[in-house]
């Protein structure tokens, strides 16, 4: 048996001496051709957001994204819930395996867009990235104004207002202006936009809480419908090593019809439970915002729904209360299935779903709309296909068929 145990052992010693030249070896070859990595800290991590230059890409952050959410209705009264996000990521300190991630490209930008049909039931959404290589899409951050763009989806500000467009192939155009009608929100118990998400652990993030909106609308190519409505943005960049604390998140942006607003978010750590570093805020009509923290509000799903792509069972309906503003609200998806799965970008699945909100505020009854994004319910992003993120440059759902 001790020999047995022996040769094992050095079976185990051989395996990864040979793993480590593998490793040293994609190493040197990457730092040749690409250079070093950086560590993309430099002691700036925990500055309070600055505007509004923090609109405008970092060129010395790991993860940034640019987060639209919102809700319209046609002038024919066809009413849809969107989702726009574009993300960049350093990725100096990714790797695939054994293969160093800044050896396909750094930075990658990927971008997110979903449309759904309320009164159809349909939910479509597309997803791209580009490393700005031969055959990608053209993409781009600006340092020094608020302007980015994948291909032809982009989003800008001109004179005070984000202007924001998308398409899903040729049979969705989304087009829109959206003009801010509070002031930004810092978030963070500090109020400075600096949310700590574990133990020295920090991103910047704000939001604007309420986004007058119009636009105009094509659907399954047919003639452009003009559309009026409310959004929200937020913006998030830093970097910051996720931990046991940190295995998956329920977001919610609320706007009520009492003209107040809720964000809040349920980290959930590595055993299932609530991480202490969840947090939220609330803005009131005037645009005050005050800052929640774990203890301030209770999030509990009503019921559950299992997606038949990918077997991912996700809370579907949820009761929020806030006790220290009389909130007591119920959250109801307007279709179930508002699933994306952008493993071949982003490389995770997750649901991110317009809802209907009702309930009370201050005892008077109160309605509002609602965007909801649930992380971590599927697990695939732990063992990520390096196959499918190099194939994965553009994806569209429902997907179209090659017999037209």
């Amino acid at each position: 048996m001790g020999e047995q145990n022996t040769f094992q052992d050095s079976i185990q010693d051989l395996f990864k001496k040979a793993e480590q030249t593998a490793a040293d070896f994609f190493e040197t070859v990457t730092d040749t051709f690409v250079g070093k990595a950086d560590t993309l800290r430099d002691g700036t991590e925990h500055e309070p957001v600055s505007l509004p230059r923090d609109l405008a890409a970092h060129p010395n952050v790991q993860t940034e994204w640019w987060y639209y959410t919102g809700h319209g209705e046609t002038n024919s009264g066809r009413r849809f819930g969107f989702e726009l996000v574009f993300f960049k990521r350093r990725t100096d300190l990714d790797k695939f395996s054994l293969v160093p991630l800044r050896l396909l490209g750094n930075p990658i930008y990927f971008a997110h867009f979903a449309l759904t049909d309320v009164g159809e039931k349909k939910f479509r959404y597309a997803h791209r990235k580009s490393a700005n290589g031969f055959f990608d899409l053209p993409a781009s951050a600006s340092e020094r104004h608020f302007h980015l763009r994948l291909g032809d989806w982009s989003l800008r500000e001109a004179k005070d207002a984000h202007v924001l467009r998308a398409t899903i192939g040729g049979d969705v155009v989304f087009e829109a202006t959206l003009r801010p009608a509070k002031k930004p929100v810092m978030n963070g118990i500090a109020r400075d936009g600096v949310s700590f998400k574990d133990e020295g652990e920090a991103s910047r993030y704000f939001s604007y809480s309420r986004m007058e909106m119009e636009g105009d609308l094509i659907l399954d190519g047919a003639a452009a419908e003009h559309f009026n409505g409310a959004a929200w943005m937020d913006r998030e960049f830093g970097t910051w090593t996720p931990t046991e604390n940190q295995k998956g998140w329920d977001w919610f942006s609320i706007q009520l019809s009492n003209e107040t607003e809720l964000m809040c978010y349920q980290l959930r750590d590595g055993a299932g439970g609530v991480s202490d570093f969840s947090s939220g805020t609330f803005v009131d009509k005037s645009g005050d915002s005050i800052a929640l923290g774990k203890s301030d509000f209770t999030i509990e799903p009503t019921g559950f729904w299992k997606s038949p792509h990918t077997e991912a069972t996700y809370p579907s309906g949820w009761n929020v209360k806030v006790p220290k503003f009389d909130l007591d609200l119920t959250v109801t998806p307007v279709m179930e299935n508002q699933e994306l799965d952008t493993r071949g970008t982003t490389m995770i699945v997750y649901w991110e779903g317009a809802c209907e909100v009702k309930g009370k505020a201050a005892g008077a009854d109160v309605l509002g709309r609602a965007y909801v994004e649930l992380v971590g319910y599927d697990r695939s992003h732990d063992s990520p296909n390096l196959a499918y993120f190099l194939m994965g440059n553009q994806f569209e759902f429902p997907p179209k068929s090659i017999f037209g």
